[in-house]
């Protein structure tokens, strides 16, 4: 997969927005405002970062070699993963799919605290 390919399926869903984070040549991947992924590359390799529970990120990196800590993120709940290693599209686009559910529920849970 390709970063690319990564950023048009991420942008043909609603409430999605990208930004560039300069200082970590990164586009980061919003959903209602709140940052759930994030691409770039790392040692000259395509990358995704993502959120997802402590205890997924734990499983993940048990599971998968080409899965690993966030360089620039919480590392207990931020991980990344190579988009030309071993996972199969399927399984990233799988993950990102979670990454923003999460986003959608944290934009919810702010949306109803602010309207108590």
């Amino acid at each position: 997969m390709t970063i690319s390919d990564l950023l048009t399926y991420c942008m043909s869903k609603s409430a999605t927005e990208q930004t560039f984070k300069e200082e970590w040549e990164a586009t980061q991947i919003k959903r209602h405002g709140v940052l759930c992924a994030m691409v770039h590359e790392k040692e000259g390799r395509p990358v995704l970062t993502l959120k997802t529970s402590p205890a997924l990120a734990e499983l993940l990196r048990e599971e998968h070699s080409d899965i690993f800590p966030s360089e620039h993120l919480h590392k207990s709940c931020w991980s990344t993963l190579w988009l030309d290693g071993s996972l199969k599209d399927s399984q990233i686009y799988y993950l990102l799919d979670a990454a923003m559910q999460q986003a959608d529920a944290t934009h919810a849970a702010g949306t109803s605290q602010h309207s108590e």
